[in-house]
């Protein structure tokens, strides 16, 4: 194409548009905006994630009176995500970033007060619907964290995903400990106390798809989709290979495979915690704290996670993962069930190790994307990802019903060990 007919091609853009083609300047402030927006959102978004995390299976457990069960809640919602994250990486890919994820959360809102009614009336059919809608603010809140960096450069995308996942860290942690405060709250208007939390998710994820819905104008995929659209076409190309093609189809199966297992094998230990912590008497400060402890460590170190995954590199820092989940899964096999300490160190790595997974591998994602499909298959990713951690919390509870806590998280702990041999033929392939 001459440069004549990508002039052309640019003027054709509507005019609020072309003013960001035409200004660097008005780009970085759209992305320095688009960030804020991303970090208000996501704080909201962690307080709702983390109600389904902490009392979910404790919540199914009182209503179906078994243990064996426990993992469905967090499976349920897992599968939940699954669909939501297909749905909203399309709405997205369509109408932009802003319209899709406002979707998925408002989605999620609905689902959490549906829990909390379906505790109300004892009814398992509706918890267990609702637990899948309630899936789809867990799937926007992680989807969100593409949002960031779509008008990044190479050297910002890691960095971009780590603003928006610090911030989670806020809502995140807050959510687990104000377990007993929703309690309370929840008896005083007639709700069972282990729905308590549940109302304060639905209140956060509404609170978050409004300000997503309200603010995040211009949307930050569509312009970049622009900006991709008038690029010359060497200029669209990955540089870090010789093969641009070969590239990007590895960098997304090496990207995929390194968030879904350390999705898998974090939700499969996470989701038995609270349960295998009420056995050995914790009550719920104790398990909210561990479970809160833990939530920060997937988010908090985000950062310097980014900092380090854009500086050492995408293959180092999924190598630390599997390393830091294999030793996570290790400790809390051999922890004492009365020891606060080493279980709340256990699940604080566990939760490092699940950053490390997902920030290095949401790079490899984004670095192996074009704007033209980058939300669609981002989607599709996330619903791998979803998808195994269904897996792991559905499998956890029956794990542990036939054998112990211990089996579980060892098992999770050798299976983190695949990551280092893909990320190495990753590595190797691209030598040579």
């Amino acid at each position: 194409m001459s440069d004549r007919s990508e002039t052309l091609k640019a003027k054709e853009q509507p005019a609020w548009l072309q003013t960001y083609i035409d200004s660097p300047e008005k780009q970085r402030q759209l992305y320095r905006r688009t960030l804020l927006i991303v970090v208000i959102s996501q704080i909201f978004g962690g307080a709702g994630l983390a109600a389904g995390i902490t009392v979910g299976a404790l919540l199914a457990q009182d209503m179906l009176g078994t243990d064996g069960f426990a993992g469905i809640p967090i499976a349920l919602f897992t599968l939940g995500s699954a669909g939501a994250a297909f749905l909203v990486g399309r709405l997205s890919q369509r109408f932009g970033r802003r319209f899709g994820l406002a979707s998925g959360f408002l989605a999620g809102g609905v689902g959490a007060l549906g829990v909390v009614i379906s505790a109300v009336t004892n009814h398992v059919p509706l918890l267990f619907v609702s637990l899948i809608v309630y899936g789809a603010g867990t799937a926007t809140n992680l989807l969100a964290r593409y949002a960031g960096t779509d008008l990044a450069n190479s050297k910002q995308r890691a960095t971009a995903v780590s603003i928006a996942m610090v911030f989670t860290t806020f809502g995140a942690v807050a959510g687990p400990n104000l377990v007993e405060v929703m309690g309370n709250v929840a008896i005083r208007i007639g709700v069972p106390p282990l729905a308590g939390t549940f109302i304060l998710a639905g209140a956060a994820y509404l609170l978050a798809g409004l300000v997503i819905l309200a603010f995040m104008r211009p949307d930050p995929l569509i312009v970049a989709k622009a900006l991709a659209s008038i690029q010359k076409p060497d200029e669209r190309q990955l540089v870090s290979d010789n093969n641009p093609i070969e590239l990007n189809k590895r960098g997304v199966v090496v990207g995929a495979t390194v968030m879904v297992l350390t999705q898998m094998v974090m939700i499969a230990i996470m989701t038995m915690t609270p349960v295998h912590m009420g056995h050995h008497g914790h009550d719920l400060n104790g398990i909210g704290l561990v479970i809160g402890i833990h939530i920060g460590a997937m988010f908090l170190p985000s950062l310097i996670t980014g900092i380090l995954v854009d500086k050492v590199g995408r293959t180092a820092m999924a190598i630390a993962s599997g390393a830091t989940l294999l030793v996570a899964g290790g400790l809390s096999a051999v922890a004492p069930g009365d020891s606060m300490i080493i279980l709340t160190i256990a699940l604080a790595l566990l939760g490092l190790g699940w950053n490390f997974g997902l920030i290095s591998g949401t790079a490899l994602i984004v670095d192996s994307t074009t704007p033209a499909t980058r939300a669609k298959t981002q989607g599709s990713v996330d619903v791998m990802i979803a998808l195994s951690g269904a897996a792991g919390g559905a499998l956890s509870g029956v794990v542990v019903a036939h054998s112990s806590f211990a089996v579980l998280s060892i098992l999770g702990g050798v299976l983190s060990l695949i990551l280092i041999p893909v990320v190495l033929w990753s590595r190797k392939t691209q030598v040579s």
